[in-house]
């Protein structure tokens, strides 16, 4: 496989990721206070939205590549 096609083909995946999953959470776990034994912490979940036309322009820049890569 030609590098382009490889290239088109991961931009491909990652446009119907972005439209499938719409962004990227995660957990993150800070610890207020300590006295002796005793902790005291939370948990906050955050999410980095990934934007539909970011999604459709990868979708569309990794089916150029595909064909472009195929044709020489």
């Amino acid at each position: 496989m030609k590098p382009l096609t490889i290239v088109g083909l991961l931009l491909i995946v990652l446009g119907i990721l972005g439209f499938a999953l719409g962004g990227v959470s995660y957990t993150h776990e800070k610890q207020d206070a300590k006295i002796g034994p005793l902790e005291i912490d939370h948990q906050s979940t955050n999410t980095i939205p990934i934007p539909p036309v970011l999604s459709g322009i990868a979708l569309v820049g990794g089916i150029a590549l595909v064909i472009v890569g195929s044709k020489g």
